[in-house]
């Protein structure tokens, strides 16, 4: 069984044992979280429900594992000959979520 859900403007695909990095979400470690905005449901290959925009009564029921920050992205502007350098760095905020149930009508 897997679930499309979506949860800090992306969409992810997991299924139940499955460990992922979403966008930084207000938990303590440990504890559980729960997404609503289901986009599809399937029990392997035969049966598939859709949502119009979100599955009725679809949960995705995961656990905090961490919370962190992603590796470091340089930003730097270059002009030649203009003496023009502008640098800048960016770390995301994550979560990192162990899925532990996935529930549907």
């Amino acid at each position: 069984m897997y679930a499309v859900f979506e949860t800090g403007g992306k969409q992810y695909r997991v299924a139940k044992g499955d460990t992922i990095k979403v966008e930084r979400l207000d938990a303590e470690d440990g504890a559980a979280s729960e997404f609503d905005k289901v986009l599809l449901l399937s029990d392997g290959a035969e049966k598939i429900t859709l949502g119009t925009p979100y599955v009725a009564g679809g949960k995705v029921i995961a656990k905090v594992k961490s919370i962190g920050r992603g590796e470091k992205l340089r930003i730097i502007k270059f002009k030649r000959r203009k003496q023009y350098l502008k640098q800048a760095g960016h770390r995301q905020a994550y979560t990192e979520i162990e899925i532990t149930k996935i529930s549907g009508k």
